[in-house]
């Protein structure tokens, strides 16, 4: 009895964080798909999209219900989430996933390395397209009530949001959330209440639940109905945030978001909206504002402006996670990352990708100048990263967790039919804007896999140049040099070499600190190290020790800190009597093979622009002593 009412308390706190979580989770992970009814189906159906008639409508009312539940509720929610790696999400995660079912096969590991950075390039295109077409299209609301509102003021009012936007972004996503979370579920309560009166005029458009009026969608238009899929799959985007914002509020709290209210207030209102057309075929010029009572337009208009300010949070708060799995598991420059919540270490902040984000939303919003111009930008990169997520995901069913191939064939068969569907039929939005958001990821994937390939060649040049350790401990043992009280850690990437930074300060200093330390971290594919991996210590005798950190690409690496708890292995540490030695390379171009000589040089000006190893470390800077050393890569 007393075990039982220990429980409760336990139980009704874990429903209240849960309730909490997801209630954030309301606010930046479900902007964005939440508010695509406003667009989705007019541009199926509108000026450029299909005719409407009763079978068409049907027909995109079942393509739209059955790719919400397959794409998002099947695939996502259900198959994707559960490829967690310790709790967090993303491409960059899946893909280390991926890569460590495959650790015996380098090429299959190299296959897969080149998917995860095109699809994590492509979510970057996304997350510059999805805050301009968002933010612009909701101040273009406004002119349903103000036809005559000049465009201009639209622009620049845009424009003052966008920097609003992100100046809160500081604040983190849990108070975004919880900002944003109540507004969007008064949000969906309002889209679901007014779809509703829509199947009650029409009920008989629930018959559209049914697979076989979207096969008949496509026998009826051929190709029409492929160049539609265009225009459906805009139901369908904001789907990766459900995975990459994954590591901000965990599994169980966006499921219970999805499940509970996003899910069933999309579908009502965007079957509220078929009924309408199938009622006023006319209604298609604005089928969403059009199924609002007249008394409720304006609050209706107010409401879904601020709604899509908030659907711009999803893919932002997605990049702030990337770009930190990124930046630990090597693919891309140090940067600032400042945390933003006591409880949820995965919320946090990158400000140089905020300002990067900043620059290029705005320069689509001033470049397109229209949502309809966005329009044609939109999709092309979101398609992308699902089939590559689809594609990895697999691997992971296979190598990970041991599927039979007679599951995962069919099943692979039938999520990349879908995905790639979707992505074929956005091509042809290329030349129209969708050139854009490719140029963007274009750029990222040479960013990531220069600065990948760039670590390995100076890695690679260094190791050459390297005395082997235990050659270089008989010297000193038989011509001891002058040693000081004190001890001396030395960072190096090469674990049976002696430290480029010690032999510097040998040379010029001609002494040794009584104890050094030769530390390398490492940083796992996993999120967090276990205790028993986080720590490797080996005494290489003359007071030479060598220690390998570990650290998940989901921590920060507080070296101090850390170094604190070799204490219970023999090796204690007092700061005030520990000098880091660290040496700092200089890259320079050259000839030599390895990269094309515009890759060495955007390698040498993201090195020279990258965060200090000894910021990133959180090494004190009265306890350290930089060398410089120049590599040739």
């Amino acid at each position: 009895m007393a075990t039982h009412t220990h429980d409760l308390p336990l139980d009704s706190a874990t429903r209240q964080r849960w309730s909490a979580l997801a209630l954030g989770a309301l606010g930046v992970v479900y902007g964005d798909i939440g508010t695509s009814p406003l667009y989705s189906l007019q541009q199926t159906f509108g000026e450029h999209g299909i005719g409407v008639s009763h079978d068409n409508v049907l027909g995109a009312l079942s393509l739209i219900f059955w790719s919400l539940i397959v794409v998002v509720s099947l695939k996502y929610v259900l198959f994707v989430m559960r490829a967690d790696n310790k709790g967090e999400g993303g491409i960059m995660s899946l893909m280390a996933l991926a890569q460590r079912g495959v650790r015996n096969s380098p090429r299959v590991r190299w296959a897969l390395l080149a998917l995860g950075l095109a699809g994590t390039a492509l979510f970057y295109g996304d997350s510059v397209i999805t805050p301009a077409i968002s933010v612009l299209s909701a101040i273009e609301g406004l002119r349903v009530a103000e036809p005559t509102l000049d465009r201009r003021i639209i622009l620049w009012v845009t424009v003052a949001i966008i920097f609003g936007l992100f100046a809160v972004q500081r604040h983190g996503t849990r108070r975004v959330g919880s900002l944003f979370g109540p507004i969007m579920i008064l949000w969906f309560a309002s889209i679901a209440l007014t779809g509703m009166l829509g199947i009650l005029r029409q009920p008989h458009v629930l018959a559209a639940l049914s697979p076989h009026y979207a096969v008949l969608f496509f026998v009826h238009n051929h190709v029409d109905a492929f160049l539609a899929l265009g225009s459906v799959v805009l139901v369908l985007t904001g789907a990766e945030a459900l995975y990459a914002d994954m590591g901000h509020f965990g599994k169980k709290p966006i499921r219970l978001a999805w499940f509970t209210l996003v899910l069933p207030a999309l579908l009502i209102n965007y079957f509220g909206q078929g009924a309408l057309l199938l009622d006023d075929p006319k209604a298609v010029s604005n089928p969403f504002y059009l199924l609002v009572p007249p008394p409720f337009l304006y609050p209706m208009v107010a409401l879904a402006a601020v709604a899509t300010v908030i659907a711009s949070q999803a893919v932002i708060s997605g990049a702030f996670s990337m770009t930190r799995e990124a930046i630990q598991l090597g693919y891309s420059p140090r940067m600032q990352v400042k945390h933003t919540s006591e409880e949820q270490r995965g919320q946090i902040f990158i400000p140089w990708i905020n300002r990067m984000l900043l620059i290029l939303v705005l320069a689509a919003v001033l470049g397109f100048r229209t949502s309809d111009s966005l329009g044609a930008a939109y999709g092309i990169a979101v398609t992308g990263t699902m089939t590559v997520t689809t594609m990895l995901v697999l691997v992971v069913a296979r190598k990970l967790w041991h599927w039979p191939l007679l599951l995962v064939l069919p099943l692979g068969a039938a999520l990349l039919t879908i995905d790639l569907s979707y992505f074929a039929a956005n091509l042809v939005k290329i030349e129209s804007g969708g050139w854009f958001p490719l140029a963007l990821g274009v750029v990222a994937f040479a960013v990531m896999s220069t600065w990948r390939r760039g670590r390995e060649l100076v890695l690679r040049e260094m190791k050459q140049g390297g005395l082997a350790i235990d050659t270089f401990l008989g010297s000193i043992a038989n011509h001891p040099p002058l040693r000081v009280p004190g001890t001396a850690v030395f960072l190096t990437a090469n674990l049976g070499a002696v430290p480029i930074a010690m032999l510097h300060n040998l040379k010029h200093n001609k002494v040794l600190h009584e104890r050094n330390v030769l530390l390398t971290v490492e940083i796992l594919d996993s999120p967090r190290a276990d205790p028993d991996e986080r720590i490797e210590l080996k005494p290489l005798g003359a007071e030479f020790y060598r220690l390998v950190l570990r650290f998940g690409f989901a921590e920060d690496p507080d070296l101090p800190r850390t170094l604190g708890s070799c204490q219970k292995l023999g090796l204690g540490f007092d700061l005030m009597d520990t000098t880091f030695f660290i040496s700092r390379e200089t890259v320079v171009s050259s000839n030599r093979p390895g990269m094309a000589l515009w890759r060495d040089k955007l390698f040498a000006f993201l090195a020279r622009n990258a965060m200090p190893a000894t910021a990133f470390f959180r090494i004190p800077g009265n306890r350290l002593i930089e060398l410089g050393t120049q590599v040739e890569i």
